[in-house]
């Protein structure tokens, strides 16, 4: 299973080169792809850390689940 550190640091290097500007349409088109497949690598691997966190607080008793917002960062 890919870890979510290894996918981010690929995305990171994709979205560097495309940056650079240095590359052929090949290479870029390349890169893009790279950074695509990354990018829902990291999501599904989110979205399982979710899921874990979400069971693990519905499983205590005593704790309510609370679905942070989009950004927010911690609950209120």
């Amino acid at each position: 299973m890919p870890r979510f550190e290894d996918e981010l640091r690929k995305l990171e290097e994709a979205v560097e080169k495309l940056e650079s500007g240095d590359l052929s349409l090949e290479e870029a088109l390349e890169a893009f792809e790279e950074g695509m497949k990354a990018a829902k690598a990291c999501e599904e691997i989110l979205d399982r850390a979710r899921t874990r966190v979400r069971k693990l607080v519905e499983g205590e008793e005593g704790f309510r689940l609370e679905i942070l917002d989009e950004g927010q960062g911690r609950s209120s």
